[in-house]
């Protein structure tokens, strides 16, 4: 299960959306959210689909690799779906039972609605490299500099967490291989005994988490980084026509979206 999670991975590739400005893809997937939550009917749900799909599709990521980064999150979409079914009013499927058609209808929707906002946002950390989403992210956030906001710092911390994810996922697999082979059971029993034979992965986990940031820290100070005073960066980014015609048919999609919910469509 833990290899499943591929939050924080990058793959890279030579494809339309590869080849987008960071600060284009972050502003689409901005723009991506509003348009999923201002969804409100099939049709407009349908919109957003076909936007996603498009997008999977330019950039060649796998329809395989996508659901096998969803695996971890499948319990908590079922759960939503079985909250909507059995607490939404309306018309009972079978008089007497809580179970409405508008429960079904609405647990439908709010499933479709969270699968699709972990692709879209599967796909920027898939297809932008950590150091390219920190560059955009930062140059974004620049105005926030005047009321002393801390943007380069802050930036570089989620470039920092989203490269070690896959490597403390590593790393809690081999621990949990090791404890395995000394008898450890973490597949049998109740929710709750699961959750307690975790416990014994969380100290060596934190040991080697505290251990790899003061490697990180040494190896930065070793070469004078001192923060974002001065800092220049090797590739400086710039949005081309491309940027633009992407972000036109990003703004597109959301007042289709926006125009589908006002008349009720």
């Amino acid at each position: 299960m833990l290899k499943d999670i591929t939050l924080g991975q990058y793959f890279p590739g030579d494809t339309p959306i590869h080849k987008l400005d960071p600060r284009t893809k972050i502003i689409l997937v901005v723009l991506y959210i509003v348009m999923l939550f201002q969804a409100k009917s099939w049709i407009g749900y349908g919109v957003v689909t076909v936007c996603t799909i498009t997008a999977m599709r330019l950039s060649k990521i796998k329809f395989r690799n996508m659901f096998k980064g969803m695996k971890p999150m499948i319990f908590i979409i079922v759960l939503t779906g079985i909250l909507n079914i059995f607490y939404t009013t309306g018309t009972p499927v079978i008089p007497g039972w809580p179970i409405t058609w508008e429960g079904i209808d609405r647990a439908a929707k709010m499933i479709l609605r969270i699968a699709l906002l972990v692709m879209g946002t599967f796909l920027l950390t898939y297809t932008t490299s950590p150091m390219s989403l920190t560059d955009g992210l930062e140059i974004l956030l620049n105005p926030l500099k005047k009321i002393k906001v801390p943007v380069h710092e802050m930036t570089i911390m989620m470039s920092m967490a989203l490269r070690f994810i896959p490597t403390l996922i590593e790393e809690t697999d081999k621990i949990m291989s090791a404890q395995k082979a000394r008898g450890a059971d973490f597949e049998t029993g109740n929710i709750i005994n699961r959750a307690k034979a975790m416990l014994p992965i969380l100290v060596p986990l934190f040991v080697s988490a505290f251990r790899r940031a003061e490697e990180l820290a040494t190896a930065m100070e070793s070469r004078c980084y001192h923060g974002g005073e001065g800092r220049t960066r090797m590739k400086k980014l710039v949005m081309g026509r491309k940027d633009w015609i992407a972000l036109a048919i990003g703004i597109i999609f959301l007042i289709v979206v926006i125009v589908l919910k006002k008349f009720g469509l």
